[in-house]
């Protein structure tokens, strides 16, 4: 029988490591990932926009899920 609730993601092997999440509008931020949720909600500190090129340090983030279309980690998992 299914489960009567779904399971969100399984990111807990990419916490406190060094990400590059490509987001809707062709934009895209590497940080640390901090904590998510399941709904793909991600907290991200140390946060570097790689779309500005004057200042692209932002700090701490959180980004909605829904406008994640790629992950990618910068560190070995």
């Amino acid at each position: 029988m299914s489960s009567k609730y779904q399971k969100g993601p399984d990111l807990k092997r990419f916490m406190d490591k060094r990400l590059r999440i490509s987001l809707n509008g062709n934009r895209k931020v590497v940080g640390t990932l901090r904590g998510y949720d399941a709904f793909l909600n991600v907290v991200l500190e140390e946060v570097i926009d790689e779309n500005q090129e004057d200042n692209p340090s932002i700090g701490t983030i959180v980004v909605r899920g829904n406008s994640i279309i790629q992950f990618e980690t910068l560190e070995r998992v």
